[in-house]
């Protein structure tokens, strides 16, 4: 499935709306700013994720992986290297991580970045189709980038897509790079790209 540059440019400015409140938030609960630079906004076939996170997808990777539910069904995840899920942790609570692939401490601020910012993320194309959405209680792990592929293909259902958006987290002159993927049905992304024309067209 192919999307427009018009559907792509308006992506990127919904998610950087979505960016925006969830960097206040984050500002806000660790009484430092942080600031998330505009997102970098690509889809995929499921199966083609490897390549599209070829960053992070020779290693472990770790992961806060969050469903939704409502018109707009699907799975979210923040994903990033074991490094730089220890390096925010440094970063937004000032103690260094122990020598542990993912510390308590990590996960704890990971999984509380990733409520953040999935919630920001997903509760924007909600707002956009006017309908509630649910959420369900994240799950943080650390697996290699084929377990994640493997998810979402053992189904059997070869038709989703990966929504893939990058984007780094910026504090006290440091930068940690973060990837956010959101896996949909062809429907569930159909649906939303019919909310973004119809948000285009009001916003023109």
């Amino acid at each position: 499935m192919n999307i427009s540059t018009q559907q792509h440019d308006a992506l990127v400015e919904l998610l950087n709306i979505g960016f925006g409140k969830a960097g206040a938030s984050l500002s806000r609960l660790t009484g430092q700013r942080v600031l998330l630079e505009v997102p970098v906004v690509a889809v995929h076939p499921v199966d083609q994720m490897n390549a599209a996170l070829a960053e992070i997808a020779q290693g472990d990777v770790a992961s806060v992986h969050q469903v939704f539910t409502g018109p707009v069904a699907g799975d979210a995840l923040l994903m990033m290297s074991p490094a730089g899920a220890a390096t925010l942790t440094e970063l937004l609570t000032d103690q260094p991580p122990l020598p542990l692939e993912l510390d308590t401490s990590a996960r704890e601020v990971l999984t509380e970045v990733g409520n953040v910012l999935l919630n920001a993320c997903i509760g924007t194309f909600g707002n956009l189709l006017k309908v509630p959405i649910g959420f369900l209680v994240p799950e943080i792990d650390l697996v290699r980038m084929q377990q994640v592929i493997e998810r979402f293909t053992a189904g059997g259902d070869a038709h989703r897509y990966a929504l893939v958006v990058t984007s780094a987290f910026r504090l006290r002159d440091a930068a940690v790079t973060g990837y956010v993927v959101i896996v949909m049905t062809v429907q569930s992304l159909s649906r939303l790209l019919t909310a973004i024309d119809s948000w285009e067209r009001e916003q023109g």
